[in-house]
């Protein structure tokens, strides 16, 4: 089923998503990879707060290119989400509710989805380009040291992904599979 949202992304909303729902996201969402994750828990760790508003907020695991001119940004691919897992559970505990990447995620992540009520998204890898045709405005807002690496805020209008596991812990990728095999 087509949805289409607006962040932020609240309880609220994602109690409405379900495993396998093609979503269309409108709003503020952030950009952060390993280096960035890595550097908001070592915060954490230090008693120190985080750079951005993580209550309700929308991480994109991605890999930005610079923009081209006239645009605010360059090809917008997701990135593999499995190298954030580490990080995650913790940034879901503190309030994260929609994580967008590609590839599984590890039981530590799931249960914390379960727990926090959050969700996570897919955004189909290969097609970068296409995606950055939803990005409206993009801007660092902290560690620009890291360059690509940066935590980027993105402004997005109908930004395309698949709810790949729902609040509930329905993993698109485990059903596919199950249906596909009965198929054949």
């Amino acid at each position: 089923m087509d949805k289409y949202i607006k962040t932020p992304i609240t309880e609220e909303v994602t109690k409405d998503l379900k495993s396998g729902d093609y979503v269309y996201i409108t709003g503020t969402i952030y950009v952060a990879r390993d280096a960035a994750h890595k550097r908001m828990i070592e915060a954490l760790d230090k008693g120190e707060g985080l750079p951005i508003d993580i209550k309700d907020a929308t991480i994109y695991y991605m890999g930005p290119s610079p923009a081209r001119e006239g645009r605010p940004i360059g090809s917008a691919g997701p990135t593999t989400a499995t190298r954030m897992d580490k990080y995650a559970p913790t940034l879901l505990d503190l309030g994260e509710k929609a994580m967008i990447g590609k590839g599984k995620r590890s039981k530590e992540v799931m249960d914390a989805i379960v727990r926090n009520k959050a969700v996570y998204f897919a955004a189909v890898g290969g097609a970068g380009a296409l995606l950055s045709k939803c990005v409206e405005k993009s801007e660092i807002v902290c560690y620009e040291d890291l360059g690509a690496e940066a935590i980027l805020k993105m402004e997005v209008k109908d930004f395309p992904v698949i709810v790949v596991v729902d609040c509930d812990g329905n993993n698109l990728y485990e059903t596919a599979i199950k249906e596909y095999c009965e198929l054949t």
